[in-house]
């Protein structure tokens, strides 16, 4: 299974309630980041961001359904 990023968020609380949203919509979905910024609290370079990732079959449901998120904001 091939993973894919839909969604970059800037920290983890924002990519968890992304997770969960795919997810009550039974699309699986991972976070990738990098540890040293969760630890340290940094979010230089990038560091705090958290990649929200899904397997590449689920990835065009799920930016679409993230896409109706963005435009009720």
């Amino acid at each position: 299974m091939k993973l894919v990023t839909v969604y970059i968020a800037r920290g983890q609380p924002e990519a968890q309630i992304i997770k969960g949203r795919l997810e009550s919509n039974r699309i699986q979905a991972v976070l990738k980041y990098e540890s040293a910024g969760i630890v340290l609290g940094l979010t230089v370079n990038g560091l705090g961001q958290v990649e929200v990732q899904v397997s590449s079959d689920m990835a065009q449901k799920a930016k679409a359904l993230l896409g109706e998120k963005d435009d009720k904001e």
